[in-house]
């Protein structure tokens, strides 16, 4: 006679077992009709699923947090069925749910067109409307490959064929379709409402050149229409703002097919980076961090000792030289306890800060690289803080306030900070976990801040805070870090002479404000559109003469603003100014200024705004004067 507890506290008891959708039943037709699924003890189940001892239990429905992950997982599901019902031959492989939507992996002996989408999805509709029931099969294994194979499905049959031996294998069928999954599953099709189909891309089995290459069908799935068209509008936005298209058309970097993942800045690029960390340098100064350099090429013996040649080895770029392994160094650390490791240390000193702006390499897959995004060659916004345990928490709470401080001044307000725990591989004990993970929380929660745990997300030497900021069409972009690592201090025989004179090892912090250098620089690009605060700005203001005969002026103009600090270019061409006008107005300059003869004479500019504002005429000085004050908003 099974307890049940709800998520409220209240409790319910049966005469016998009961599965989700009785339980559903017994609190209300509503909720019954709402359920997706059920979370007993914690566990993800579907609405089928038999509950026969007590159990704390849940009911997903639409607007519960599990909800789009079974949503989308079932309309992979979905489309999987709808393909193979109108393209029979059609292999289906593999189908997660990912970000915001799922994909499925297909093999056929033609590709798919744009046409087969709408197809695709309009059979989906079909079989919505159908409302057929999800219902979950277990079999052992070796009868599961005998029927995928004898259904001409080599895929799922080479899938199930790895699971070992003696396992029950769960499988879901809809209407006459079957497939492998270990679920759960919404109850029947006609709950999934709200899709769309993508694209479709290319990718080899199991990730593997060397093998066949499939189609793969991505699209997008949601618990209400609202939300999916929020979310179209965001990409159809995020597509206007891709820093790629906006770094060509104002001129600020490429990318060359025969370096891949390497970036080659253009002076306004370059400026731009430099304004980054120039401000980054400043902040550095200002928290008590000392500036440091460490070498590019590090042995690989060096690699061995901190552990990341065993676990970080497939992503590192190496070379040798006199019969001797070296590797392109894919993080800045070990070179900091090298610099710290010289000379001696006291508890006096302690905590010592370290920031570079490291360059860094990662053997990233030519398949992942995106723009800035995601890249080779870059430079890490880096940092290391060497201190006692005691001082992990307060260094911890200083940190996430300067982070708030450095996102605010970029133009971030949200920030979501998450806690990342123990990977399965790691090094050290689970004490040593236990008291970093405790002194992370225990800093956010000092600071006032509600976090999230990303269970298992940790590195290999330790936890993590992640800082995930919120642009301008509410992505979420993990940047900054902190992570607390008291095992590369011991590799590498880091210590500090303690107040009763004991040697002792101190905790390294390993903390980055904005990560990647280029990556920030693309994230800053896509939240602004290209349109940057006016201290960002590469080009702050161009002249612009009416006609040749204010060509001296106009030259004059921008020098004397050039001496006042800023930066600025005139246009003297003998072209018209409202052709000129348009021009810069895609160069998303800050703000344009015209000279014609009257401003001439009054030895004044005629100010524009990016926005196409017409200020009207300022003196030289009330111009540096509100650029002055304007830049250092």
């Amino acid at each position: 006679m099974p307890k049940i507890t709800l998520p409220d506290g209240s409790e319910k008891e049966f005469a016998r077992p009961v599965t989700v959708a009785e339980l559903a039943q017994s609190i209300g037709a509503g909720l019954a009709k709402a359920a997706l699924a059920g979370r007993v003890n914690g566990k993800l189940v579907d609405t089928s699923h038999r509950i026969e001892a007590d159990a704390d239990v849940a009911i997903v429905t639409p607007k519960s947090p599990e909800a789009l992950e079974i949503l989308r997982h079932s309309t992979s599901h979905l489309m999987a069925q709808a393909v193979q019902e109108l393209y029979p031959g059609a292999q289906v492989t593999i189908g997660p749910v990912i970000e915001n939507g799922f994909y499925y992996d297909f093999s056929y002996k033609r590709p798919f067109t744009p046409e087969d989408l709408v197809a695709i999805e309009k059979k989906m509709a079909e079989i919505v409307k159908k409302d057929l029931p999800v219902v979950r099969k277990e079999m052992p294994r070796d009868a599961a490959v005998a029927l995928f194979s004898s259904l001409g499905e080599k895929y799922k049959a080479e899938i199930i064929g790895a699971i070992p031996q003696g396992e029950t294998i769960s499988l879901y069928g809809q209407g006459n379709w079957l497939d492998l999954c270990r679920g759960p599953h919404v109850p029947s099709t006609g709950k999934l409402k709200v899709f769309k189909l993508m694209r479709v891309a290319g990718a080899y089995w199991r990730g593997d050149s060397k093998n066949e290459m499939l189609q793969r069908i991505y699209g997008t799935a949601w618990a209400t229409r609202e939300e999916q068209d929020a979310y179209l509008k965001m990409l159809e936005e995020a597509e206007k703002r891709d820093h790629r298209r906006l770094a060509t058309q104002l001129d600020l970097f490429h990318m060359e097919e025969d370096a891949p993942g390497m970036v080659f800045w253009h002076p306004k690029g370059w400026t731009l980076w430099q304004q980054v960390e120039q401000y980054m340098r400043t902040v550095y100064r200002d928290s008590g961090y000392l500036e440091v350099r460490g070498p590019t090429v590090l042995p690989r013996s060096l690699w061995e000792r901190t552990g990341h040649w065993e676990n970080y080895r497939e992503h590192m770029f190496t070379t040798e030289s006199e019969k001797r392994d070296y590797a392109l160094k894919p993080m800045n650390c070990p070179g900091h306890v090298l610099i710290y490791n010289k000379g001696v240390k006291s508890y006096r000193d302690l905590p010592l800060r370290y920031g570079e702006f490291g360059s860094c390499h990662r053997n990233e897959p030519s398949g992942a690289l995106h723009g800035l995004m995601r890249i080779r060659g870059f430079t890490q916004d880096d940092g290391h803080i060497f201190c006692t345990e005691e001082q992990i928490v307060p260094e911890c709470v200083a940190y996430t306030a300067l982070v708030q401080k450095v996102y605010a001044h970029f133009g971030f307000k949200d920030i979501v900070y998450k806690v990342a725990t123990r990977p399965e591989k790691r090094l050290g004990t689970d004490e040593q976990w236990d008291r970093a993970e405790g002194a992370l929380r225990l800093s956010l929660e000092k600071g006032g801040a509600q976090y999230q745990i990303a269970a298992g997300d940790g590195v290999f030497y330790g936890p993590k805070i992640e800082y995930h900021l919120k642009d301008a069409i509410g992505r979420l972009w993990q940047c900054g870090t902190m992570q607390v690592d008291f095992q590369l201090p011991v590799r590498l025989g880091a210590e500090y002479v303690a107040a009763d004179n004991s040697r002792k090892t101190p905790a390294m912090l390993h903390r980055a404000t904005i990560g990647s250098m280029e990556r920030f620089i693309g994230i800053l690009i896509e939240h602004y559109g290209g349109a940057f605060p006016l201290w960002l700005a590469p080009e702050q203001a161009v002249v612009l003469s009416i006609t040749e005969h204010q060509a001296a002026y106009a030259e004059e103009v921008a020098a004397r603003l050039r001496e006042a600090g800023f930066r600025v270019k005139s246009d003297l061409r003998n072209e018209k100014i409202s052709y000129k006008i348009r021009e810069h107005s895609l160069q998303k300059l800050p703000f344009q200024l015209v000279v014609g003869d009257k401003e001439k004479q009054a030895g004044t500019v005629a100010v524009r705004t990016r926005s196409g504002e017409d200020l009207g005429a300022m003196s030289l000085a009330a111009l540096v004067e509100r650029l002055r004050s304007e830049a250092s908003a």
